[in-house]
């Protein structure tokens, strides 16, 4: 059995009533100090991308203090991130434009962390060279074990319109892959601010909630983005029959 905490959007830098990116910066270390705390096994931080608000190289130093964990931690960009000081500052790479695709070896399962990012956009996108990566790790991989794909954008809607507009698009290619390999277990992600679940390829999309703040349901007066709400993550737990349940947390303060 194999246990991930998902957390996303944490969005270090950003300022909120001039408070100089301290609230995002709590809200992150009260998240990672619950998961700290937590007296049963934890196999990994998995954390689906806008780790810096503006991709400041400063910012993601702040990103590898805040996300220091005894555990293994996984990320992936998202639409606030730059992918060069993304890599120079949390990889220790040479700074690159090309998209930042990692496949982690967990016990019981591979995570592939992708690259839904487009520089210089809000909206997702997994390029060729993304699809052609996954394609090729899923098919080379451990394939007596079950996999997560995980990345920013959402590929389906979650009909809030303000997010919907800014989802991953291109997504016919991503089910093409996802069809040649029936090991993929689930989809997670994050960018929408929001706790949620849907279904792509036959296959569970989980949403993460956003750390930094919620974005509201039309139902409850949104589309709006809420800052009172706490901090939230999803624990995700993989059984022996690569069957996956979510529990969605409410982290204390």
């Amino acid at each position: 059995m194999l246990t991930i905490a998902h957390l996303s959007d944490i969005h270090l830098g950003q300022v909120h009533d001039g408070d100089g990116g301290e609230r995002a910066r709590r809200r992150a270390e009260q998240v990672m100090a619950y998961l700290g705390a937590l007296p049963g096994p934890l196999d990994a931080v998995l954390v689906t991308g806008d780790l810096a608000d503006h991709g400041l190289p400063e910012e993601y130093r702040q990103v590898a203090e805040v996300l220091a964990s005894p555990h293994p931690v996984l990320t992936c960009p998202g639409n606030h991130d730059r992918r060069e000081p993304y890599r120079q500052v949390l990889l220790g790479e040479q700074p690159s434009p090309e998209p930042v695709n990692r496949l982690h070896r967990l016990p019981g399962a591979d995570v592939l962390m992708l690259d839904s990012s487009v520089p210089g956009q809000d909206d997702g996108l997994l390029d060729d060279r993304t699809i052609d990566w996954l394609d090729g790790r899923l098919a080379d991989g451990r394939q007596e074990l079950p996999a997560l794909v995980a990345f920013h954008h959402p590929p389906v809607e979650l009909h809030i319109p303000y997010v919907d507009r800014v989802r991953q698009f291109g997504e016919a290619r991503l089910a093409h892959v996802l069809r040649r390999h029936p090991r993929v277990a689930a989809l997670l992600c994050g960018h929408s601010h929001t706790p949620a679940a849907s279904t792509f390829a036959g296959r569970p999309v989980l949403v993460a909630p956003g750390v930094v703040s919620t974005v509201t349901l039309p139902c409850e007066g949104g589309p709006g983005i809420s800052f009172g709400h706490p901090p939230m993550l999803a624990l995700h737990v993989l059984d022996g029959d690569a069957r996956l349940t979510t529990h969605y947390r409410v982290v204390p303060g």
